[in-house]
């Protein structure tokens, strides 16, 4: 029986939002290459539908969205005791997940590798025994990868904890020194059992073939060096790193005049870096008294802002279950938006974040640091203010302000409050001085070589030939 000729790149994604997204960019650069690529998504089972219920709509209008991408739903396993913390019931829920791929991979007629998600690590168990090789797709930072590629061997010859050491700083190769309560709260407890979880996964790390990862060379080149020398992993071989972004959402540029969303007519008559933009991504949230500290900071700026509005959770623990829209008179101070009405506007819950990014108008960015954020901002040429929330977000917030050189950071993320004194003063910092100017300059430049990185035989657009190399299907 003969080969077949078209063997087919299967992307195994978790149910984020945020990871989801650049799975989809990826599988578009198969597809432009003319090679068959399926994403195999989970589903949660009925016992576990709660964690997932905040991306799952999310996730049905990232499919509809794309009718070029073939998706695979994958079913729900059985999860008849679901472990009462939401985190490692999502790990469980992609662990009990590998048979069903399994059976997915044995189902094709021609495999030519598989392509995970970090979370989905385990699957490296379905690659293996089904002979397929399998490669990870890192959605973050090289920074972030640097430093959790070396967590195992820190934990192996270290009883140190992290949540017992304020701001000591971590010395990790390839990065700047972070203070250890920036590391994700996932791995501040090393007796905790989502800690041990992931110190695992890191540990699978070296065994893929290779790491694709949504950077851009010259962005985080001092963390792509020290991955490619190995010395991030003291006691294993680092397998090949790709950097093959930024692969961000392309927006809808081209969109007909009444398509476009409200806010970008709005930016329209906004001179040109006149705008501080604020949104926290889809799962970012603030107290009802953070909403109201924001909104005299900016009053008080006396500057033009965009600002994305999302009901508190009634957690702060639970952040990623879905929640309304909000009420902006009840949440914003009495008579914000009346006496903001020609300077400012609020929308709620969403904005086209690609589309205001790259506007003219848009001076700065008030964001959480999530990655695919501090992507969009660099290829767009806009300064960041800097306020992590929760995941990998405090490490981006140390790469973009002290390696990257791409924004200030909101020093009251750390605190119960950003005071409005703080919000007001770090908007005037980035939109009026002469450090605020020098910033731009910077951005400028990440703009221009995010271009070029993506641009027909740049760094990225090479990377990502020689991993179809490594798969023998470049073409």
């Amino acid at each position: 029986m003969e080969p077949n000729p078209d063997p087919t790149v299967v992307l195994h994604a978790c149910l984020g939002v945020g990871h989801l997204i650049p799975m989809v960019e990826l599988a578009k650069l198969f597809v432009r290459r003319g090679i068959p690529v399926v994403i195999a998504i989970p589903t949660p089972p009925a016992s576990a539908a709660g964690f997932f219920a905040a991306s799952s709509s999310a996730v049905a209008d990232i499919v509809a969205a794309n009718p070029s991408i073939a998706f695979h739903n994958l079913p729900p396993p059985d999860y008849p005791n679901p472990d009462p913390d939401p985190f490692l019931q999502m790990l469980d829920v992609l662990r009990l997940t590998v048979p069903l791929l399994l059976a997915f991979l044995r189902s094709l007629p021609s495999v030519a590798a598989l392509v995970l998600d970090l979370f989905c690590i385990d699957s490296l168990d379905a690659a293996a025994e089904s002979g397929v090789p399998a490669y990870i797709y890192y959605t973050s930072s090289a920074g972030d990868l640097a430093a959790f590629l070396h967590l195992p061997h820190y934990f192996a010859t270290t009883e140190r904890n992290f949540k017992d050491m304020g701001k000591a700083p971590l010395r990790f190769p390839g990065v700047p020194p972070i203070p250890a309560s920036d590391m994700p709260h996932t791995v501040l407890d090393r007796a905790n059992r989502i800690c041990t979880a992931r110190i695992g996964h890191y540990g699978r790390i070296p065994e893929a073939r290779g790491v694709l990862v949504n950077t851009y060379e010259w962005l985080e080149a001092r963390a792509v060096s020290a991955l490619r020398e190995g010395v991030c992993v003291p006691d294993r071989p680092t397998p090949p790193v790709y950097c093959i972004g930024p692969l961000i959402v392309k927006g809808a540029a081209a969109a007909a005049e009444g398509d476009r969303h409200a806010c970008l007519p709005w930016l329209d008559a906004q001179p040109e870096r006149s705008v501080v933009f604020i949104c926290f991504g889809s799962l970012g949230a603030v107290s009802a008294a953070q909403l109201k500290a924001i909104a005299h900071g900016l009053e008080n700026s006396g500057h033009r802002f965009l600002w994305v509005v999302r009901t508190p959770p009634d957690d702060p623990a639970k952040f990623f279950m879905p929640r309304p829209p909000p009420d902006l008179d009840a949440l914003l101070p009495e008579g914000f938006l009346q006496r903001t009405r020609d300077r400012g506007m609020a929308l709620k819950m969403w904005a086209p974040q690609v589309e205001v990014l790259r506007h003219t108008a848009t001076g700065a960015f008030m964001t959480h640091c999530g990655w695919n954020s501090v992507l969009e901002a660099g290829s767009a040429g806009v300064p960041m203010l800097c306020w992590p929330q929760y995941a990998e977000q405090r490490l981006n917030k140390v790469f973009v302000v002290e390696e990257m050189k791409a924004g200030v950071v909101m020093e009251g993320y750390d605190e119960e409050l950003v005071k409005a004194d703080e919000v007001e003063e770090k908007v005037r910092l980035v939109l009026e001085s002469e450090e605020g100017e020098k910033l731009r300059e910077r951005l400028a430049l990440a703009k221009e070589k995010a271009a070029e990185a993506l641009a027909e035989s740049g760094s990225s657009q090479t990377a990502f030939t020689e991993f179809l190399k490594d798969l023998k299907l470049s073409k």
